[in-house]
């Protein structure tokens, strides 16, 4: 599919609904949904991004799913099969993420509790240790394992797989990611 900019501007503030199994073992939080993440209706949809790449090179999927165009309904099942869930800190589309103020942040944060409180997963796995430190007020947090967890979850903090971020490259991604599913109890595929 392909937008326009004045297309894609048009989602602005619109959201999309989180992956949420039952049971999620694992759920993936991304800072908010860009505007073709919305208009597509698919996570962490935007070509550049290395989400879907990692997951499958970490052997948490056992393909590299494509949701460039939305979501192919048996990459649903695949995800939702292995347990894994997918939401954001702010749940309302930008174009850009450092568009949103530390008070959306905040606010998306306290929101993002709740929802975990009754999902119940397993793992909460922040993506990208800027925003967790904001919306959180934890300034001094460190990628990796958090102190606190947050009922039964455990949370932990990964690098953020957008393009933008080149301080990780993909297999420190692949990495991370295959520790906090392993975290979660889910069994990697073989690599």
């Amino acid at each position: 599919m392909t937008f326009t900019r004045a297309q894609l501007l048009a989602f602005t503030g619109q959201t999309l609904p989180d992956l949420t199994p039952s049971p999620t073992r694992l759920l993936f939080v991304g800072i908010n949904p860009g505007l073709l993440t919305v208009a597509v209706q698919a996570h962490f949809a935007r070509r550049g991004n290395r989400f879907y790449k990692a997951l499958f090179l970490a052997g948490i999927t056992d393909h590299v799913i494509d949701a460039s165009g939305g979501f192919d309904p048996a990459d649903v099942r695949h995800l939702e099969d292995r347990g894994i869930g997918i939401t954001g800190i702010v749940r309302q589309a930008t174009a850009r993420a450092d568009e949103l103020t530390p008070q959306q942040l905040k606010e998306g944060g306290i929101a993002l509790r709740e929802r975990v409180r009754e999902v119940q997963p397993a793992v909460v796995a922040f993506l990208g240790i800027t925003a967790y430190r904001v919306a959180f007020n934890e300034p001094q947090a460190r990628v990796g394992r958090q102190p606190v967890d947050w009922d039964d979850a455990q949370v932990w903090v990964a690098p953020n797989p957008s393009g933008l971020n080149a301080h990780s490259s993909l297999d420190d991604l692949a990495a991370a990611y295959r520790e906090v599913a392993v975290a979660a109890g889910i069994v990697p595929f073989p690599r």
